[in-house]
C-alpha cells in the first residue's frame, strides 16, 4: 500500500469512528429482553428509546437517566384510543422506525408488558421492542444510577400506524366460543387468586369467567423479578394442562395484567397460538346478556335437585336423552325407605372393599346400571360426605367418563316439590321406545395410575410432592416429603356442601398448600382423604392423588366385613 492509499485508509477508518455507532448487539440481548448491562452500555445510543412505564410518582422519584416517562395508566386507562391517536401518542415519546424501544418499569410487574403490546399491535416491529429484564429493581441491584431529572424528548418521533395487528387480539364472540371449549382453547387469567376465587370483587361479581386457568402475572417472574426461563415457563404451562396447540387467550380486569403472561408465553416460551382479550372481565361483565361468572374452577362437579331431577328424571330418560347414572352410596336400608327415581343402590361398602381391586368394582357397576359413558352422580343424602367422596374417587379412577357429587339432602329433594320412591329402580333390557328400564352393561372403565397410589414413589409430578394430612390428626408416621394438615371438615359446611371457594383457598394458603406441587392426600381413613382430593379438584388444582398404603387395605377390608355383617 502507497503512502496515499495508506492515508485514504486512515481517513476512512476515522470517519467510521465518527458516525453514530449502531446498538451494542448480541451480548445482553435474549430475544426481546436485555439486560440492565446492556442499557447501560447503549445508554446514550441515538438508536435507543428508552421508556419507563412506571406510574408518574414512582418516576419522578427515580428513573433510569434518559428514560422518557410514559405513566401507562395516566394515557391508557382502561378505555380504547383511536389510531390517530395513539399515532400520536407514540410519536410524542420520540418512537421512530429503526430505532430500539427499550422499555422499562419497577421489575416483576406488567406495565412494560402492557407497553410492549401496545406498540407490537399497533405494527412497532417485534424485532425492535425490548424490556429490560428486571426493571429498575434489577438496575439498582447492579448499583447503576438513578436520577430525578425529566427527560426531555429531544426530537419528536416519525413512526406511523400502517397496519394493525388484529391476529394477536380477541374480541368478545370468539373469546365467548373459547370459554365452552376448553379441549381446544384456554382461557389464562393473569389476576391473583384473591380476584379468581372471589376474595375481592372489584366488579360487580366476584369470581372468574368459566373455565379460566389461573396463571397470576406474578407467576411469571422470580424472585429477582427478572422473567421465568422459557423452560420454567413451560413446566408451568404444562402442569396447568396448557398445551402448545391450543389456542390461548389471556385476560384480566382490563386488559394490562393480561399482557405479562401474553409476552412470556409468546415471546419468551414462543407459544404460536396466543391472544389478548383487551376488554377482559370488564367487557365479559358489562354484556347485557349477564354472561355466567365462577368461583371454583370445576362447579359442575357439584349436583343440585334441579339439575339432577330434569336430567336424570323421567321425561328425559323417556326421550332417550338422559345420560345420567344416578349411584346411591347410602345402605341397603336407607334407599328402600325413600330415593330419588332411577337411582342405583350401590352401598358405600362395596367401594370400600374394592379400593385394592378396582376390577372387582366394574364388573359390579355395570351389571348394577351403571354406564361409564355417562355422568355418574353420587348421592350420600347428606352432601359431601366421606362416602360420598371415596364414591367419587373410585369412579374418577375407573375412568368414569364423567362424576360428580349431589349435594342435597333427601328433605331438600322433597322441599323442592320432588317426590322420592320405595320402588326399586329396574335394571334390564328396555321393551320398547319409551320403556325407562336402565339396561345392564359391560363397565369399559379404563384404570387410572394418578388418582389412588399406594406408594408415593411410583409417580413423579412436575413439581414436588406435599402431603396433605387429612384427617383430624397427621397420621404418626412420617412421609418422605413435605407434610400439611388441612382437615377436611374444615373445609365443609355443616350441611355437607364446600364452604365458600375464596374461603376454601385462605384454609388451603394458610396451611402451606402450594399453588404448583404434586398433592396427595393421606389420612388413615381414606374417606377424609378423598373429600380433600374432591375439594383440590373443586378448586382447579390439576394434580392430586390419594395415598392409601398397601399396609392399610386390609384393615380398611376388615372394617368393610364388619360394616356387612352387622348390616
Amino acid at each position: 500500500m502507497n503512502s496515499t492509499s495508506a492515508r485514504l485508509f486512515l481517513c476512512f477508518i476515522a470517519g467510521c469512528l465518527l458516525l453514530p455507532q449502531p446498538v451494542r448487539a448480541a451480548e445482553g440481548i435474549n430475544g426481546n429482553l436485555v439486560t440492565v448491562k446492556w442499557l447501560e452500555k447503549n445508554l446514550r445510543n441515538a438508536d435507543v428509546v428508552i421508556l419507563d412505564g412506571s406510574p408518574a410518582q414512582i418516576y419522578a422519584a427515580k428513573h433510569v437517566p434518559g428514560a422518557v416517562s410514559v405513566d401507562l395508566m395516566a394515557w391508557y386507562g382502561l378505555k380504547e384510543m383511536p389510531v390517530a391517536d395513539m399515532e400520536r401518542l407514540y410519536q410524542s415519546w420520540g418512537v421512530s422506525p429503526g430505532k430500539k424501544i427499550v422499555i422499562y418499569d419497577q421489575g416483576g410487574t406488567f406495565l412494560a408488558t402492557r407497553l410492549f403490546y401496545s406498540l407490537y399491535y399497533f405494527g412497532f416491529p417485534a424485532k425492535d421492542l425490548l424490556i429490560v429484564d428486571g426493571g429498575l429493581s434489577k438496575w439498582e441491584e447492579a448499583g447503576l444510577p438513578v436520577t430525578k431529572d425529566v427527560t426531555p424528548v429531544s426530537k419528536r418521533g416519525s413512526f406511523t400506524i400502517t397496519r394493525v395487528n388484529e391476529d394477536v387480539r380477541v374480541r368478545l364472540p370468539e373469546f365467548l366460543t373459547a370459554s365452552g371449549d376448553p379441549a381446544n382453547n384456554v382461557l389464562l387469567e393473569a389476576l391473583g387468586a384473591d380476584w379468581h376465587f372471589g376474595q375481592v370483587a372489584p366488579f360487580e361479581k366476584a369470581g372468574h369467567i368459566p373455565n379460566a386457568v389461573l396463571a397470576s402475572s406474578a407467576d411469571f417472574f422470580n424472585a429477582d423479578k427478572t422473567f421465568k426461563s422459557p423452560d420454567d415457563i413451560k413446566r408451568m404451562l404444562a402442569y396447568l394442562g396448557v398445551r402448545p396447540e391450543q389456542q390461548i387467550y389471556t385476560y384480566c380486569g382490563g386488559g394490562v395484567a393480561a399482557s405479562g403472561p401474553f409476552f412470556a408465553l409468546k415471546f419468551l416460551a414462543n407459544y404460536p397460538k396466543v391472544k389478548l382479550y383487551s376488554e377482559s372481565e370488564m367487557g365479559w361483565l358489562s354484556d347485557e346478556r349477564g354472561l355466567p361468572y365462577w368461583t371454583y374452577d370445576a362447579p359442575f362437579l357439584t349436583r343440585d335437585t334441579p339439575w339432577l331431577q330434569f336430567w336424570g328424571g323421567q321425561i328425559i330418560r323417556m326421550f332417550g336423552g338422559a345420560r345420567v347414572s344416578i349411584v346411591d352410596v347410602r345402605s341397603a336400608d336407607a334407599f328402600n325407605q325413600g330415593h330419588v327415581p332411577f337411582a342405583l343402590n350401590i352401598p358405600a361398602d362395596v367401594f370400600k372393599r374394592n379400593v385394592s381391586s378396582p376390577e372387582k368394582l366394574a364388573a359390579i357397576l355395570g351389571p348394577a346400571g351403571v354406564d361409564a359413558s355417562h355422568e355418574a352422580v353420587v348421592v350420600s343424602g347428606a352432601g359431601l360426605t366421606k362416602d360420598a367422596a371415596l364414591a367419587f374417587v373410585m369412579l374418577e379412577r375407573l375412568g368414569q367418563k364423567k362424576a360428580s357429587v349431589f349435594l342435597d339432602s333427601m328433605d331438600k329433594w322433597t322441599q323442592r316439590g320432588f317426590s322420592v320412591t320405595k320402588e326399586p329402580t329396574v335394571v334390564g333390557p328396555q321393551k320398547g321406545p319409551r320403556d325407562v328400564s336402565i339396561p345392564a352393561a359391560a363397565y369399559s372403565g379404563h384404570v387410572r395410575k394418578d388418582v389412588i397410589i399406594a406408594d408415593p414413589k411410583s409417580t413423579h409430578g412436575i413439581y414436588p410432592k406435599v402431603f396433605i394430612a387429612s384427617g383430624k390428626d397427621v397420621t404418626a408416621k412420617a412421609r418422605d416429603g413435605k407434610v400439611v394438615h388441612v382437615p377436611y371438615t374444615d373445609l365443609l359446611n355443616a350441611d355437607g356442601t364446600p364452604k365458600a371457594a375464596k374461603d376454601i383457598w385462605t384454609i388451603l394458603t394458610k396451611a402451606g398448600v402450594p399453588r404448583y406441587a404434586e398433592l396427595v392426600c393421606f389420612s388413615d381413613d381414606p374417606g377424609e382423604a378423598a373429600v380433600n382430593y374432591f375439594i383440590l379438584k373443586l378448586m382447579g388444582y390439576p394434580d392430586v392423588k390419594v395415598f392409601i398404603e398397601e399396609s392399610g387395605l386390609p384393615l380398611l377390608n376388615a372394617i368393610s366385613f364388619l360394616l356387612r355383617r352387622d348390616s
